[in-house]
């Protein structure tokens, strides 16, 4: 799917100069960026991470209450 998406003339020719020095094409650039965007928000970008997170939250067993912690005794 083809998408439209404007940038100021600085930031492209940043992104331009950065797919350069990685030797990566702008393409290669946007996945990455859009890939680390839907993982800080902890949405899967494929079946293999969905399957994954889904494994996770099946295997965590319940967190058991916390205890109090010991006082310690003051001295003097």
């Amino acid at each position: 799917m083809r998408k439209l998406i404007a940038f100021d003339e600085d930031t492209f020719d940043k992104l331009k100069q950065l797919g350069r020095d990685r030797m990566a094409t702008f393409q290669e650039l946007a996945d990455e960026a859009f890939a680390d965007l839907l993982k800080k928000h902890g949405i899967p970008i494929d079946l293999r991470d969905a399957l994954r997170k889904s494994a996770r939250l099946g295997a965590e067993p319940d967190k058991p209450a916390a205890r109090p912690k010991a006082r310690k005794a003051k001295s003097r």
